[in-house]
């Protein structure tokens, strides 16, 4: 049988993830996911690991609804206030996207800059400014707040067990930053997926997750691995069109609760 074996979210983006045993699941994806970005504090432009590879170690765990604490090593925890109606709204840039949203404040920016090394600030998407997810692949009103295209991830737990034999070691599901694993199903069976359920919550599977180097950074360490693993793995056989493969998007039909070892069911 079919079960969902993990759950995660991740407050900040591009910062650590966060291991649930249930998630809320509203019009943006898992409750509260991906609703914090740092940018470039002078362009605008987000900021991830991709760049920054020690945003490995900066955490940033919700507390109740209204305020987000961040901490790393090195650094005092910094509690951080959700911006109000009247907060500044920040131009920012997310790949192909522009928009306007809430800057966080000073306090916030001074803090991420000294751990970051570079001056940057911290802002946050309400729903209501969230971003249409690409109509080539969903329908129009589907949104995101700042995940990277989608508003879920999800992968299946006999792929990653693949792509470890592969490699010759074990790898952290982590370091794909899935909100869901899928455990029962064959090695990338997710790929042939075009609809599931998972309790009583109906899913699209969107399109094919395309990777980058950030694979290939240790989600405990930021230490980026010299022989290029799992990705150099990946390319030689999840390539595609030029892209690498691993894993699907999803969207959600609706909003409620998902909790670990909730049947899965696939529709088509």
């Amino acid at each position: 049988m079919l079960r969902l074996s993990g759950l995660y979210r991740y407050p900040l983006k591009s910062a650590v993830g966060e291991p649930l045993h249930e998630a809320q699941l509203d019009a943006l994806g898992v409750l509260g996911d991906r609703r914090w970005m740092v940018v470039d504090a002078e362009s605008g432009r987000f900021l991830t690991q991709r760049l920054l590879p020690q945003m490995t170690q900066l955490k940033a765990r919700w507390q109740g609804a209204e305020q987000l604490l961040l901490s790393a090593p090195g650094m005092s925890d910094l509690s951080v206030a959700l911006p109000t109606l009247q907060a500044e709204l920040r131009g920012v840039i997310i790949w192909r996207d522009s928009l306007r949203v809430p800057d966080a404040g000073d306090a916030a920016a001074l803090w991420l800059s000294k751990f970051l090394g570079r001056a940057c600030r911290l802002v946050q998407v309400p729903s209501e400014r969230a971003r249409q997810v690409d109509t080539a692949y969903a329908e129009v009103g589907d949104k995101v707040a700042f995940a990277d295209g989608f508003p879920l991830l999800l992968i299946g737990q006999a792929s990653l067990d693949d792509l470890s034999a592969r490699v010759g070691r074990p790898l952290e599901m982590l370091r794909f930053r899935p909100n869901l694993v899928i455990e029962g199903a064959e090695p990338y069976a997710e790929d042939g997926w075009k609809r599931i359920r998972i309790g009583s919550l109906e899913f699209r599977v969107a399109k094919g997750c395309s990777r980058c180097i950030m694979t290939t950074l240790d989600p405990q360490s930021g230490v980026r691995s010299a022989d290029r693993e799992p990705l150099a793995t990946l390319q030689r056989y999840r390539q595609h069109d030029g892209e690498v493969y691993f894993g699907q998007n999803l969207i959600a039909d609706g909003v409620g609760l998902l909790a670990l070892n909730m049947p899965v069911e696939i529709l088509e």
